[in-house]
């Protein structure tokens, strides 16, 4: 019954979508891959939204039922009977109503992601709303949701379908290092621009670099490289190179709209990419924690403990949870993250089962038994954790997302008030809370 009335559901909102495109054209900017896309999303939402008028969901509405909503301008928190009485009534109004009845004006783009979860995804997608841009921002040798695919070639065939379907007059925005990206290129009849770290990229990231400050990290620096120009970016709170390619991603998309790279870098410095998306996070005990809790896949994995790598701390430790939906990849995969890890971190801690195969790998690599630790789930691992950190820690947390990674971070990220500006100066005598702790433990000891 219920699977019959989200059926009935989808082909209503659906039709909704349709009906909104058909009346109002708005330009679409679509996006796929197996990682990156809802950063490059909010990237691109912060280059053009000062020039454009546009409408983006913030976060991953990218299936059947995500990004017909984000057309209808009907995302939230999804409630029940009225939420969705509420969406369509609205919808309707939109579709049908004279224009002089609708108090607010339908946006000129739309930025939506596109998911390939299972083979036909991107077609069905199609159906509802093709792109005049669209982005492939990465796939790999094991891309998320494989093992609903006979291999990485079928995703990558998958994903091609959003370029495979843009007008000659469009923009296929590739990634230059993927090359199972860049196998696609032939498949489409738009223009295509490239971005990436190596040369021969139309839009190049150059000078990479990981900012900090003694053990506080500060964000990334680089610079883009276009059509002769050269601009420098800096982006606090956001580590990884994976965070460059979005930016970059989303630099040609700025191109495309006529913006100067000068004007692209201001807007930059603004960007703020979702939350579990490598984001940088006060932690208890004064430390830091960096939320990629999002989700995980071995490319995106091996990216985050890159990123761990040329951070400066007292210690690292990489909290690590299942990659799901990898198949008959999944022993291979766990095993190779291991052995990553092993030269990396300094404590191991792994949630689930697939994920003791991360433990197990870096034991065999000859990483000390007594600073690995295994639990089942992300529940069991909070309280250990919390015992466990200290000053100085980097605190890497992720995992895929059914294996609910961000709880892990919630409990032992810093409490808010602790963060305002000027609290430990107003409150404390310009001494910490973990500062206090310290000096009123020295005292008692001494």
């Amino acid at each position: 019954m219920k699977e019959n009335l989200l059926k009935i559901l989808e082909s209503i909102i659906r039709k909704l979508a349709q009906l909104t495109l058909w009346r109002y054209r708005p330009g679409i900017i679509g996006v796929t891959g197996s990682v990156g896309k809802t950063s490059t999303k909010m990237a691109i939402a912060e280059i053009l939204k000062y020039d454009r008028d546009l409408r983006f969901s913030k976060g991953n509405f990218n299936n059947e039922i995500g990004l017909p909503l984000t057309i209808l301008g009907g995302w939230g928190e999804i409630r029940g009977t009225f939420f969705w009485l509420k969406v369509i009534f609205s919808s309707l109004l939109n579709a049908f109503a004279p224009l002089s009845w609708i108090k607010k004006k339908y946006p000129e783009l739309l930025v939506l992601e596109y998911a390939a979860d299972r083979p036909g995804d991107i077609r069905r997608l199609l159906t509802i709303a093709r792109p005049n841009i669209s982005i492939i921002t990465a796939i790999g040798e094991i891309p998320v949701h494989i093992e609903f695919y006979a291999g990485s070639e079928e995703v990558a065939r998958e994903k091609g379908r959003l370029i495979e379907y843009l007008p000659s007059a469009g923009f296929a925005v590739l990634n230059y290092d993927d090359e199972t990206v860049m196998a696609l290129k032939d498949r489409t009849r738009a223009n295509v621009i490239t971005f990436g770290f190596a040369r021969g990229a139309d839009m190049r990231i150059a000078n990479f670099e990981t900012k900090s400050a003694g053990f506080k990290p500060l964000g990334i620096s680089f610079k883009l490289e276009y059509g002769g120009s050269v601009v420098p970016i800096r982006i606090d709170k956001v580590f990884g190179r994976a965070q460059a390619y979005a930016s970059a991603a989303a630099a040609c998309v700025g191109v495309i709209f006529g913006l100067n790279l000068v004007k692209i870098s201001e807007a930059l410095k603004n960007y703020v990419p979702a939350t579990g998306r490598m984001r940088l996070v006060a932690g208890q005990n004064s430390t830091y924690i960096l939320d990629d809790s999002y989700n995980a896949s071995p490319m995106s994995v091996h990216a985050a403990l890159d990123t761990l790598r040329d951070l400066p701390a007292k210690r690292k430790i990489a909290v690590l949870g299942d990659m799901t939906e990898i198949g008959p990849y999944t022993i291979q995969a766990h095993e190779e993250i291991g052995k990553i890890a092993s030269d990396v971190v300094d404590v191991l801690i792994t949630v689930g089962i697939a994920a003791k195969l991360i433990a197990d790998s870096a034991i065999k690599e000859g990483f000390k038994k007594k600073n690995v630790y295994q639990f089942n789930d992300a529940g069991d691992a909070i309280k250990p954790i919390e015992e466990m950190i200290k000053k100085g820690d980097l605190i890497l947390v992720k995992g895929s997302h059914i294996m609910r990674m961000e709880e892990i971070v919630e409990e032992i990220q810093l409490l808010e008030e602790f963060t305002l500006p000027n609290f430990a100066k107003q409150n404390l005598g310009g001494f910490t809370p973990e500062e206090i702790k310290e000096e009123n433990s020295d005292t008692t000891n001494g």
